[in-house]
């Protein structure tokens, strides 16, 4: 099951930011993730949530996850969302957007200095 790993990653992340930035909790983490990249957004939040529910520092913690429509882009000039097959001159098209999983934003509640 690959969407562990995914909410394993989304967690190291969120837990680098907030200790780098001396953080004393984590409020929300952001993340799109691609229409095509054959991830299940609900099993990734269910595993991110699983994953973080006996830590402190994610007490609360809310995950978002935005799915992004796929982009293409075509030699001929075509820019639209057809994966497969140009409608305008039969060529593979080359995806710009779909693909990524990709946190966005970290909310976190800094310490006192």
């Amino acid at each position: 099951m690959h969407e562990y790993g995914i909410a394993y990653d989304i967690v190291e992340t969120a837990r680098r930011a907030a200790v780098d930035h001396h953080a004393r909790s984590i409020s929300k983490v952001c993340v799109d993730v691609g229409e095509i990249s054959m991830i299940n957004p609900e099993q990734v939040e269910f595993l991110f949530k699983t994953i973080v529910e006996d830590e402190p520092l994610f007490a609360g913690v809310e995950l978002v996850c935005t799915v992004i429509h796929p982009e293409t882009r075509c030699e001929c000039g075509y820019v639209g969302n057809e994966i497969y097959v140009c409608p305008k001159c039969g060529a593979l098209p080359a995806i710009e957007k779909g693909k990524e999983i990709v946190v966005t934003n970290i909310e976190i509640e800094a310490g006192e200095e």
